[in-house]
């Protein structure tokens, strides 16, 4: 049966091959990407593979929360129901590891914009969908007063390691906090060191064959066997699901996190709520 999918990040790696597969077996594609040159050639590239598969794009920066509720104000404006979201969006090393808002980015982009995806979005599933969210091998404790941006760290890899629990400590809260009344929320390391382009600018190395993140990206979005996973996670390294940084299974840092996130959010709306035009 033909899902309507969201997948973040559909421009290059992981998330283009899995944005081929899933518009080849008829899916209907709502393809996000950062750069609208790129958003636009490969919703050409899509819409050459299959006709039964339809792609509908979407521009929107991830560093930028505003641009984000742009974003799925657009997707509430054009469709009344979604199957399955990934977000696959991610970010590791870059030049400049500060936002505007004096946060760092890989908070914002790995974390801070999924939950907000996944939260504008969820009146338009049901009990059947799935949220399917990047996580990663790198797993760190996460500080609050980074999140927050009260300080910053040098260390590129710590980041991106605390962005990653993050975003697994949130999927399993969000699954217990929902129960069986919503979609069901997996948090999945795709793969280790696979050829995207992440890792080539990251560690400098070509990195594993990127169908194995891509096959499991739909594995996890479309098979049967994962409907009573919510709130679990998957580890890809070794092919099944797997015990997450104890962090994640601790209810009270969860909970602390997501409290954290949200008067975050509330903050930086009102923000720009009263700054300037």
């Amino acid at each position: 049966m033909s899902k309507i999918i969201l997948l973040t990040g559909t421009t290059d790696g992981i998330g283009l091959v899995t944005a081929e597969k899933l518009v080849a077996q008829g899916h209907t594609l709502l393809a996000h990407g950062r750069n609208t040159e790129k958003l636009k050639k490969t919703e050409e590239r899509l819409n050459a593979i299959s006709r039964s598969g339809k792609v509908k794009s979407y521009h929107a920066d991830l560093s930028d929360l505003i641009e984000v509720e742009k974003l799925t104000d657009s997707i509430l404006k054009n469709h009344s129901h979604i199957d399955v979201i990934i977000n696959n969006a991610g970010i590791y090393k870059t030049q400049t590891p500060i936002t505007q808002n004096n946060l760092d980015v890989r908070f914002v982009v790995n974390t801070l914009a999924p939950y907000l995806v996944t939260k504008r979005l969820l009146p338009l599933m049901d009990k059947t969908g799935r949220i399917i969210n990047l996580s990663s091998a790198a797993q760190a404790p996460v500080d609050l007063n980074t999140l927050i941006g009260k300080h910053h760290i040098d260390d590129q890899f710590l980041a991106y390691s605390q962005s990653k629990l993050a975003i697994t400590m949130w999927s399993c809260q969000l699954a217990r906090t929902l129960g069986n009344n919503g979609p069901t929320i997996i948090p999945i390391n795709p793969g280790s060191l696979l050829a995207s382009k992440m890792v080539k600018e990251g560690f400098g190395i070509e990195g594993k064959d990127v169908n194995i993140g891509a096959d499991i990206l739909i594995r996890t979005s479309l098979s049967d066997e994962f409907a009573s996973a919510s709130g679990l996670y998957f580890d890809n390294d070794i092919g099944e699901l797997s015990q997450p940084h104890p962090d994640a299974l601790d209810t009270n840092k969860c909970e602390a996190l997501l409290v954290t996130m949200e008067n975050l959010l509330v903050n930086l709306a009102q923000t720009t709520l009263n700054s300037p035009p």
